[in-house]
């Protein structure tokens, strides 16, 4: 995956983190609820701008390039930005 991203949804991770393996599939449900994907892009391989924006916060959902979370993703916030309604 590249780290440029035309997905509604683009969840930000990194190898060996606990909290982004507990966020993918809370997004990738949220996201198939709205009848949307999610695209998953690893910051370590997305070079180093993605690792100095994104590294100590991962993981990070972003909406159409909108940050919506990073650590502890929140479903119900995931739904409104999806649902183009304020977070």
């Amino acid at each position: 995956m590249s780290a440029q991203s035309t997905a509604r949804v683009v969840l930000y991770v990194r190898q060996g983190c606990h909290l982004c393996d507990d966020a993918r599939p809370l997004v990738a449900g949220v996201a198939a609820e709205a009848g949307t994907g999610v695209d998953e892009v690893d910051i370590d391989a997305g070079g180093p701008d993605l690792v100095e924006r994104y590294g100590e916060l991962v993981p990070v959902v972003t909406v159409d390039g909108v940050q919506q979370g990073y650590w502890r993703i929140d479903a119900d916030r995931l739904r409104r930005a999806l649902a183009g309604r304020p977070a």
